[in-house]
């Protein structure tokens, strides 16, 4: 975590809480209007993360006209803005309100239930897309509480900000950097743990698997805890649909685990079906996903660096 001087953090969680606290007293229409607006001036102003996105749509979609890389950066620039705007609102939203704000998918719901009545373990296979924020908040105001996996913030007090609005509804946050042995806990007892699954991952932590075509550096920490405790691993996101004006909690069918004895084949194997689960889901809603973060930014040895 990289140090921070006292007057940083305390200018930095005025800046921050000036922000929320303004959108959140505004009615919700408000709050994502102007959210829309910050992220459409994000895509404008920010040179160094809109090339860091064009160079992503490269990798991702060569054959894809420019053009039509550029709709889908400026859909990722908006998206985080109405994250920004959603996010505000969450301090005062009420299970009433989210019910009507929230589609759930019918047919992922059916696989959770069935590993729900089996007392099995459930992963929450997702990544930084759609409006990740609300997915695990509005599941513990309208089902139950979860676990979650969190790198915290470098600011600590933005951090606590955050994590009291993640975990009003009985929400836990499961640091990181030592999170192992608690989510094994969470998994054996039939818990459910979400982990955001589609950020570049150091060596030490991870397996180079592909992602769109490119091999990724990917965290082996998933594949481990599903083979320790025979979770059901389903993949999932929550998406905003325009027409219906609604989130959608979209969920695939479980990702079956692959187990041939060899354990660093294993791991290897489930984390590329895994990452394989993530792509599938950004094909299907790309404009909604993170592609300002440099997902392939850690290389294999010998190989060039690619941003």
């Amino acid at each position: 975590m990289a140090k921070h001087s006292k007057l940083q953090i305390a200018l930095e969680y005025a800046c921050a809480r000036s922000i929320l606290f303004g959108l959140g007293a505004a009615p919700r229409s408000v709050a994502i209007a102007v959210g829309l607006t910050i992220g459409r001036l994000g895509y404008l102003l920010s040179g160094k993360l809109r090339r860091t996105g064009q160079r992503n749509l490269e990798i991702a979609f060569p054959d894809l006209p420019e053009r039509e890389r550029k709709r889908l950066l400026r859909g990722s620039f908006a998206s985080l803005g109405r994250l920004l705007g959603e996010f505000s609102q969450l301090p005062r939203a009420t299970p009433e309100k989210l019910r009507a704000l929230i589609e759930y998918d019918e047919v992922g719901l059916a696989h959770l239930r069935e590993a729900e009545k089996n007392k099995r373990g459930v992963i929450f296979l997702t990544g930084h897309l759609g409006c990740w924020e609300l997915h695990s908040f509005g599941w513990s105001a309208l089902e139950y509480p979860l676990s979650f996996l969190v790198r915290p913030l470098d600011n600590p007090r933005i951090e606590e900000m955050i994590e009291r609005v993640r975990t009003r509804f009985g929400n836990q946050a499961i640091d990181k950097q030592s999170a192992a042995r608690q989510s094994l806990r969470v998994l054996r007892a039939g818990g459910t743990l979400g982990i955001l699954s589609d950020l570049n991952t150091q060596t030490r932590e991870g397996v180079f698997v592909p992602f769109f075509g490119k091999l990724a550096c990917t965290t082996a920490g998933i594949a481990t805890l599903a083979l320790k405790t025979d979770a059901v691993v389903i993949p999932t996101c929550a998406i905003w649909n325009p027409k219906r004006q609604r989130y959608f909690f979209h969920g695939d069918p479980p990702v079956e685990l692959v187990r041939t004895g060899d354990h660093e084949k294993d791991i290897e194997v489930n984390t590329a079906n895994f990452a394989a689960a993530i792509e599938r889901l950004v094909r299907l809603y790309p404009d909604q996903w993170l592609w300002i973060h440099k997902r392939w930014k850690t290389r294999p040895p010998g190989e060039a660096e690619v941003y």
